[in-house]
């Protein structure tokens, strides 16, 4: 029987980094943590693969880079309701666009360079919590620990042995490599397309690199959530949408290559921690608003490192205070304003969004500093919540100039 202080379930971005900030606050305890991976590195994940530069902000604060190939992104632009947004900042990239077949394996090498047991090719099949300690079922045996770390992702072997229900939010995605069409706009942008009304969600170019030759990444993200609109059955799915918006920027893309996935949106009042188990990432939940899921599965692991490494050395592995705890955080500060914008980005005030969106660049500005890990200027904030107040009023304008617009025709 293989035996651990801690068992991570999922080799992702959320099960290393927990691992590397947990060994990182008791390096003492690094070769007892098992990380647990189900497919063999190097493996497919399908990702549109941007990382905000606050995560390697994060990860380089315990030592840790992960060098892999990537595309450095200095600004984003937005399309909606006819206009089009761009914005770059100054400075450093923002981030940057990596493929998660190299950048997964990469990161579990970080970890494994630091003593940290990493065993892929192990599929989980099962779990019992006693009362003094966890066992795993596993394609390798029975393993048992003190405590057990669900980032298995969306579809958590974890999430379904504690018997949590699927999330508030969920959503799908689809997704295919291409290469670079006229329209396209610089590459190092992120471009986002909110064109589409009749879908709860946006589409996306980013650039990306396969196989070291210049792509771009276009994909379809729909949000199903209560208090979001649903697809219309008149509107097409995701896929045919995509497709079809492929085929109008001139690529040419043959349906059997089209990547779908699954993502599930945190909401904070929902459990993702029961005695000696916690879940993170998107076992957990991640951001519904944009489904921005990389550099928040590294903040989950700064957030719940730590926390674990407290848990063991008081012996109190209830681990009641984790939800506060992560409510408190910087992560759970984001994750509650973006769960409360989903609601309004795609549901009733999505004309008053799409007029922001497209008309403050205090808003990109903020929205790219955040991305970046940067300090968000109080200015640009106020800045971007005027502009806001301007896109209702605009909003209401318009609404009131086709109401009382005179109509054509003989009087009655």
């Amino acid at each position: 029987m293989l035996d651990a202080e801690i068992v991570i379930v999922g080799g992702g971005p959320a099960g290393i980094s927990t691992a590397l900030f947990f060994a990182h606050a008791a390096p003492r305890l690094a070769e007892r943590i098992v990380v647990l991976e189900r497919a063999t590195y190097p493996r497919e994940k399908i990702c549109a693969g941007a990382i905000g530069a606050r995560a390697d902000r994060l990860l380089a604060s315990i030592g840790v880079r992960v060098f892999v190939p990537s595309v450095p992104i200095h600004g984003l632009s937005v399309d909606a309701s006819g206009r089009r947004l761009a914005a770059r900042a100054e400075g450093p990239p923002i981030g940057r666009v990596v493929r998660r077949f190299e950048f997964d394996h990469a990161f579990a090498r970080e970890a494994m360079a630091r003593g940290i047991r990493v065993r892929d090719g192990v599929k989980v099949t099962g779990l019992v919590i006693g009362e003094h300690d966890a066992r795993i079922e596993s394609s390798i045996g029975e393993i048992r620990a003190r405590a057990v770390i669900g980032a298995d992702g969306v579809g958590s072997v974890v999430r379904r042995a504690l018997g949590l229900p699927r999330g508030a939010f969920m959503a799908q995605a689809v997704e295919v490599d291409t290469p670079e069409a006229r329209g396209d706009g610089p590459r190092d942008v992120l471009h986002f397309d909110m064109a589409a009304r009749g879908l709860p969600g946006y589409a996306w170019d980013f650039p990306t690199l396969v196989h070291g030759r210049p792509m771009v990444c276009r994909g379809i993200y729909e949000l199903r959530a209560e208090g979001v609109p649903e697809r219309a059955a008149t509107e097409p799915a995701p896929a045919e949408r995509l497709l079809a918006r492929a085929n109008d920027q001139g690529v040419a893309v043959p349906a059997s290559s089209l990547r779908r996935f699954a993502e599930r949106g945190l909401s904070l009042h929902e459990p993702f921690a029961q005695p000696r188990v916690l879940l993170v990432g998107e076992a957990a939940g991640i951001d519904p608003a944009l489904g921005e899921g990389i550099a928040q599965a590294i903040q989950y692991g700064s957030v719940a490192g730590p926390f674990l490494a407290r848990a063991l050395e008081a012996g109190d592995l209830s681990f009641a205070s984790f939800p506060s705890v992560l409510r408190e955080s910087r992560l759970g500060l984001d994750l509650r304003l973006r769960a409360r914008a989903a609601r309004f980005v795609y549901g009733g005030a999505r004309p008053v969004i799409e007029r922001w969106v497209t008309r403050s660049h205090a808003l990109a500005r903020a929205g790219m500093d955040y991305f970046a890990g940067e300090r968000v200027d109080r200015r640009a904030l106020g800045r971007s919540a005027l502009d806001l107040g301007g896109a209702l009023f605009g909003w209401a304008l318009d609404q009131a100039r086709f109401t009382w617009a005179p109509r054509s025709g003989p009087s009655p």
